[in-house]
């Protein structure tokens, strides 16, 4: 299990990676209930870099709140590529952020299928720059029971924005102080 320890340091580490980019955090989160917005913000100082989160549980809640298309849902399932692509746009789009990390998968005990078993989730952190758009998107299987799933999930949503390339941005360079 993934200590909340560990997180917190993940967290600091994504904070201070924003920060230093000049850069503001939407999630868009469905297996893991909010839990990386949590997860962010029980850094000191996240104002500074977190904007919001979104708990989309249902598939109603996707396409309400961050657009994701019905023919998706229904096509790939919630729990898919298509899916945390559109939730992660869908969010940045909403909120005016400028990076994502989307989250959605089947924590168990039920709900899997032989294509999709329990504890395959997906993943999206995606960085707008203008009007260009870098994305990660990969798929995860965590084995062992929900709670772990969970957890297991936060973590690897924090390590893939760590994996985002966000150039620092430049500082404006010192006023002089007068003598």
């Amino acid at each position: 299990m993934v200590s909340d320890t560990e997180l917190y340091e993940l967290s600091a580490r994504v904070g201070a990676k924003l920060r230093a980019a000049g850069r503001r955090l939407v999630t868009a989160e469905s297996c893991t209930g909010g839990w990386v917005a949590k997860a962010v913000t029980d850094v000191a100082g996240s104002s500074q870099w977190f904007e919001c989160g979104f708990v989309t549980y249902s598939n109603a809640a996707k396409m309400r709140d961050l657009g994701v298309s019905a023919g998706t849902l229904e096509r790939f399932g919630a729990v898919s590529e298509q899916a945390v692509r559109e939730m992660a746009e869908g969010a940045l789009r909403v909120a005016h952020a400028s990076v994502a990390v989307a989250v959605s998968g089947i924590a168990g005990p039920d709900g899997g299928t032989p294509e999709k078993p329990v504890g395959l989730v997906w993943f999206c952190a995606a960085a707008r720059e203008q009007t260009a758009i870098d994305i990660i998107a990969e798929e995860q299987l965590f084995e062992g029971e929900r709670a772990y799933v969970r957890a297991r999930a936060v973590e690897h949503a924090l390590r893939l924005i760590l994996r985002l390339d966000l150039p620092v941005r430049a500082e404006s360079p010192a006023r002089p102080q007068p003598a």
